[in-house]
C-alpha cells in the first residue's frame, strides 16, 4: 500500500472527485478526513471509510478553515496529504457576468486553496517530517472558453499558485503540485450543460453529448481515471516532483 500510516485532508469531497480519491486513498492505507460545507453528507460520506471521520469546512471562511484543520491535526495526529478540490462552476457571457459571481468562484476556487494550503503547511513546517499537497486545476486553467471566463481565470491562478506554493514549500520536504482533468462525467455535468443550454441555444444533454465525444480519447472522464494520478501525486513516489500540473484529460490539452 502506498500511503500506509499516511493521513489526508481532502476539501469538498463528500461527493465527486474528492470521495473518489478518499476511497482511493483508504484503500492505500491511509486514514481520510473529509472536509465539506456539507456535513452531513460529509459524515454519511466518511462511514464507507475504514478510519475515515469527517469535517465542515467552508473554504472561504478562515476561521473555518483554520478550526477544520486544527480539529483533523488532533483527531488524526497530523496531516501528511492535503487535496484542495474543493471548487465551484458558473458559465455567462462576458457582459452578464456579476461581481457576487466573480467574487464567489474566486472566494472558493482560489482563496480557497490559497488559504488551506497556508493553514497545512504550517502544520507539516512544525512536525518536520514534509508533506504533499495535490491542487485541482483543470483544463481550464490552461486556455481560455467564452462563456468560461471567471472558471478559467481562477484556474489559471491554481496552477499559477501550484508553482510558487511548490518552490516555496520544498525547502521543507513538501511537495505541492496540481492536476488538471478535463471533462468529467458526475452530478456536477447536468448544472454545466444547463448553462450551456441556455447561453448556446442548445436542448439540455447537447452540450454534454458533444464535449464527450470531443475528447480525443472518446469519452468523457470519469473520477476513476484521475485516481491513479492522485495516488502518485501523495505518495513517496513523486519526491521529486515539484510545481507540476498534470493533465488527466484524454487528450483534450497537449502540454
Amino acid at each position: 500500500m502506498k500511503l500506509h500510516g499516511k493521513r489526508a485532508l481532502i476539501t469538498g469531497a463528500a461527493r465527486g472527485i474528492g470521495l473518489a480519491f478518499a476511497e482511493a486513498y483508504t484503500r492505500e492505507g491511509a486514514r481520510v478526513a473529509i472536509a465539506d460545507i456539507n456535513i452531513d453528507r460529509a459524515r454519511q460520506a466518511a462511514q464507507g471509510l475504514d478510519g475515515g471521520m469527517a469535517v465542515e469546512m467552508d473554504v472561504t471562511r478562515q476561521d473555518s478553515i483554520e478550526g477544520a484543520v486544527a480539529e483533523v491535526e488532533r483527531e488524526l495526529g497530523g496531516i501528511d496529504i492535503l487535496v484542495n478540490n474543493a471548487a465551484l462552476f458558473d458559465a455567462a457571457p462576458i457582459v452578464e457576468i456579476t461581481r457576487e459571481s466573480f467574487d464567489r468562484l474566486f472566494a472558493v476556487n482560489v482563496a480557497g486553496v490559497f488559504f488551506t494550503t497556508q493553514a497545512v503547511a504550517k502544520g507539516m513546517i512544525a512536525r518536520g517530517q514534509g508533506g504533499k499537497i495535490i491542487n485541482m486545476a483543470s483544463q481550464a486553467g490552461r486556455r481560455g472558453e467564452a462563456l468560461v471566463a471567471v472558471y478559467c481565470a481562477t484556474k489559471a491562478a491554481v496552477i499559477s499558485f501550484t508553482q510558487s506554493a511548490g518552490l516555496d514549500l520544498i525547502k521543507h520536504r513538501i511537495n505541492v503540485n496540481a492536476i488538471a482533468p478535463g471533462v468529467v462525467e458526475g452530478e456536477h455535468w447536468d448544472g454545466v450543460d444547463a448553462l450551456f443550454a441556455r447561453y448556446e441555444n442548445r436542448p439540455l444533454g447537447e452540450k454534454k453529448r458533444i464535449v464527450g465525444d470531443s475528447v480525443p480519447y472518446g469519452r468523457m472522464g470519469t473520477a476513476e481515471d484521475l485516481v491513479p494520478m492522485a495516488i502518485f501525486l501523495a505518495s513517496s513516489d513523486s519526491d521529486y516532483v515539484v510545481s507540476q500540473t498534470y493533465g488527466v484529460d484524454g487528450g483534450n490539452w497537449m502540454a
